[in-house]
């Protein structure tokens, strides 16, 4: 909601200063159709030209998160808290009771309970990948944590591609913006003769190709980038618990120990308190019982 409300602030304060102002917009409207299919077309095939398919989709897929946010909340927090806590006590108390959950985390019933997680291929992995390690009795720790750090770079890596993308086609807009205008002066050259009210007509739809090209940039495409930047590092977050849950784990913490060194890592505007998280764990393991 937030994003829709900028991207409505920005086009009154920039139209409605602009007419206020005593500026026309009969120039701007004529010229817009002509400049923009200049302007976003040129974008276009640069963007395609400088990505794959694969990141094109990619960046496709997640232009609705600028305006969604991220994807996990307050409640995935707790919830991540509850699932790493069962499948620690289970491990603790029954390794090969533990295998099914792991092995075919689909049909896994405490899985099952907690199907935004369940329904996160690399967060079921993250999980699955890491207690299976544990299992097989690693004894450096901070090898399986190393191993994990780079994991974790390579996803965040691969979930920045369409901010890095869209930053690259918000660099060239304005550049565009001048091939635009240049365009313009040359059509403007071509009628030099006529009168100063047509000419002038003419040089401004040739500036609204400079001025289209910054607006697109400054005012749209860098913004979504840097939005789209936060929530990833936003999401990132979720991930970094659930190493340092499982890391805390390997060294032997007791599960209520590595819960709350989980607790502590969650981002402070999701991190549940300790008096609501004891209660869910409760409520865990009275369902468990």
């Amino acid at each position: 909601m937030i994003g829709l409300v900028g991207i409505v602030l920005i086009f009154v304060m920039v139209f409605g200063g602009y007419i206020a102002a005593g500026g026309k917009l009969g120039i701007i409207l004529h010229s817009l159709p002509y400049e923009m299919a200049i302007i976003g077309g040129a974008a276009l095939g640069a963007f395609a030209i400088g990505n794959d398919l694969p990141a094109i989709k990619q960046t496709a897929a997640s232009l609705p998160r600028v305006f969604k946010g991220a994807k996990w909340r307050s409640q995935d927090y707790s919830d991540l808290l509850c699932l790493l806590f069962e499948l620690i006590r289970i491990a603790r108390r029954n390794p090969v009771e533990l295998e099914p959950h792991i092995e075919s985390p689909a049909e896994s019933p405490i899985l099952g309970r907690y199907p935004r997680i369940a329904a996160d291929a690399e967060a079921v992995a993250l999980i699955c990948d890491t207690l299976r390690a544990a299992g097989m009795n690693y004894d450096d720790p901070m090898q399986v944590e190393e191993v994990l750090e780079k994991r974790l770079d390579a996803h965040l890596h691969h979930a920045m591609h369409p901010s890095h993308a869209l930053q690259s086609l918000a660099d060239g807009l304005p550049a565009l913006g001048i091939v635009a205008a240049v365009l313009g002066v040359i059509k403007t050259m071509g009628s030099i003769d006529q009168p100063p009210e047509i000419l002038g007509k003419l040089i401004g739809g040739a500036l609204v190709g400079t001025f289209l090209g910054v607006f697109l940039a400054y005012g749209l495409v860098g913004p979504f980038s840097a939005r789209l930047r936060a929530v990833a590092e936003e999401d990132a977050h979720f991930y970094h618990l659930i190493r340092e849950v499982l890391v805390a784990n390997l060294y032997n913490h007791s599960p209520a120990i590595c819960i709350e060194v989980g607790r502590q890592n969650a981002p402070g505007h999701h991190r549940p308190s300790f008096n609501d998280l004891d209660s869910a764990l409760k409520a865990t393991r009275k369902d468990a019982a």
